[in-house]
């Protein structure tokens, strides 16, 4: 819950800040990249980026704590991102 609450919190900032220097019509523009960068992040963290051998891999050699590690932080930065991509295309949508 305190991660999707520091999303939200990113998410304020990056629209106040954004409104600053780009104004209201491009608010979108820094939420969007803070969202798509802790996707990204989550994506890493996840290993879906690699192909299937390498899945396979790191599936075999892997602890179950350090799997459960991964997998918490993959979730703990996709709650992060999330609210920020939703603002960003709730504000492009109502901008344009």
């Amino acid at each position: 819950m305190k991660f999707l609450l520091f999303g939200i919190l990113l998410s304020v900032i990056g629209v106040l800040i954004s409104l600053v220097t780009l104004g209201i019509d491009r608010a979108y523009l820094i939420t969007g990249g803070i969202g798509i960068f802790f996707i990204g992040i989550s994506m890493l963290f996840s290993g879906s980026m690699v192909s299937g051998d390498q899945i396979r891999a790191n599936f075999a050699t892997e602890s179950v704590e350090d799997r459960r590690e991964r997998i918490s932080t993959t979730f703990r930065t996709g709650l992060i991102g999330l609210p920020n991509i939703i603002l960003a295309f709730l504000l492009y949508y109502l901008m344009n």
